[in-house]
């Protein structure tokens, strides 16, 4: 973390209070540019009841909302403000994680490009991811992206529109090229979501989460 920038402490909502927590598989829900940790959290009713769901705000304040970093697109991004983002939240993780049989991340627009991240950095931490209509990073090589520890046995999930109106076609071909090298895919395509989330994505979510973590 540079010395200019100084993250806040973390705001967290759960989706169970302390005391039911222990001992169940947690998914840390990671929300997308401009919203906040109560954006997604709706999602844990509709998610298989033997997960604890924790979601975390990002840390930089935007508009409204929050954000993990900057836009790709603007001047103020860079890859060193990716990093800070994911040792932000790599360190909450750590904070909670003994409790937990499982950590699984589920990250939606910039928030799987988070959830990728964070997989990148401890490859061998999360049971699986989900990313629902966002992107990977492109690293360019930096040694802090393990990704040559991925070995294609992390289970991902990928759902997407195809006419997703804010994912730049760049973002998808890089991501397109990660995921079939790095992880074990779940890749679903959607019509009529655009960048959003549908019922029909909330219930193959559900199954993909109690196939691959649930069951294994």
């Amino acid at each position: 973390m540079t010395d200019a920038q100084v993250f806040p402490a973390p705001v967290v909502m759960w989706s169970r209070p302390e005391d039911q927590r222990s001992g169940r598989p947690l998914l840390v829900l990671l929300h997308g540019y401009g919203a906040n940790e109560q954006d997604l959290l709706s999602l844990a009713d509709m998610l298989p009841e033997e997960f604890v769901v924790a979601s975390l705000r990002a840390p930089l304040p935007t508009g409204p909302g929050f954000m993990w970093f900057p836009l790709t697109a603007s001047v103020e991004y860079s890859l060193d403000a990716v990093k800070e983002a994911a040792g932000y939240v790599q360190e909450w993780i750590d904070s909670v994680k003994a409790g937990h049989p499982s950590v699984t991340l589920l990250g939606f627009s910039m928030g799987m490009a988070m959830a990728t991240t964070l997989l990148r950095y401890r490859p061998a931490d999360y049971a699986a991811v989900v990313g629902l209509s966002g992107f990977v990073i492109n690293a360019d090589g930096d040694p802090a992206f393990r990704d040559k520890e991925l070995d294609g046995s992390v289970p991902l999930f990928w759902g997407r529109d195809q006419q997703d109106p804010v994912i730049t076609p760049d973002k998808i071909e890089y991501t397109m090229d990660w995921v079939r090298k790095h992880v074990h895919l779940t890749k679903v395509l959607y019509t009529g979501m655009w960048h959003g989330i549908n019922q029909q994505e909330i219930g193959h979510v559900s199954e993909f989460l109690t196939h691959e973590v649930l069951n294994k």
